[in-house]
This record gives C-alpha cells, structure tokens and sequence, in this order.
C-alpha cells in the first residue's frame, strides 16, 4: 500500500490490522504521535488526514490509501515553526510534552474547523465572530493533558486564533 505522510509517499507492506500510528512509529520512524490509551479516548496520537484531525490509533492504515497524512513532524515549513508550535512555545503550553504533538495537531485542525464555520457544541446563535476561551476548551476536549496544562494551551491557540483574524492578544 502507500501512504502519503508529510509530503512524501511510501510504499508499504502491512498487516491489514495495522493502525496508523503504528504505521507511522514502527515503520516510517516518525515517533512525534504518541501511544496514550491506544483506545482514542486521550488525543495524543491526534494527526490531519487530508486536513482533518483524527485518532491515528483507531485508524486502519489500510484505508488511509491515496489520503494526504500530516504529522507533528511535517507542520513545520522549511524549518519554521507552524504558528501553532510557535504559540506554544511561546505560551509555555507543556509540561512533560508527552501529548503536546496530539495536542498541537488538534490545534491545527480545529483552528481550520472554526475558519470553515463549523459549531461545537457549546456554539450559541450561529458560529461565533471569534474563539474564546470556553470554545476552545470544547473543541479541544478529545486531547488530555495528564499535566494539566491548559492554563497555557488555551492562551497559545487563542494567540494564534487572534493572529490570524488580526487581532492583538492580551
């Protein structure tokens, strides 16, 4: 089969039971996805297929075939730092970092939900003008952080939310 991850194809023989995240640790040695609770429940194995985040451990390699699969490792452009990895460097929004690739992918793909006007479901009136801080915190409920830290990963996507809508942060 062949995956397409971060820009590049592979051509891969696999077991038709293995999951993506394990395609991608055990073969392509992309380790940046994490094995959490290997039942989708934490996050942490969170990847973009084709734009959208998923759970790469509940996920068959085998039907991801032909799909665009983008990593922690492949959101940096040309050694820059994607504006989410950015934030939360800048925002401190780790602390052992364990899920801090599942929840920088999540970040990305959520921002690009909100952008194309999807709701949560803490959404009230129609989408709103502007992420805050409860919608955030819906939108990013699928990624556990055993550290506790989302006293600065919500600020770190809001920065970035703000960035992009040309607003300054407080």
């Amino acid at each position: 089969m062949q995956l397409h991850v971060n820009g590049r194809l592979h051509e891969l023989a696999l077991d038709n039971r293995t999951t993506l995240l394990d395609a991608l640790r055990e073969h392509l040695g992309l380790t940046g996805s994490k094995k959490g609770c290997d039942h989708g429940q934490c996050g942490a194995c969170t990847v973009l297929v084709d734009g959208r985040r998923i759970n790469s451990c509940l996920a068959l390699a085998v039907t991801l075939d032909g799909v665009e699969i983008r990593t922690i490792e492949g959101l940096s452009d040309d050694g820059a730092l994607h504006p989410v990895q950015q934030a939360f460097l800048d925002r401190d929004g780790f602390q052992c970092g364990y899920c801090t690739p599942g929840q920088i992918c999540s970040a990305v793909g959520m921002l690009d939900e909100f952008d194309q006007g999807w709701p949560s479901a803490v959404t009230t009136g129609g989408q709103p003008a502007a992420l805050d801080a409860g919608e955030v915190r819906e939108r990013m409920s699928g990624n556990l952080c055993r550290c506790g830290a989302y006293m600065n990963i919500v600020p770190a996507i809001l920065d970035v939310a703000d960035a992009a809508a040309g607003r300054s942060s407080a």
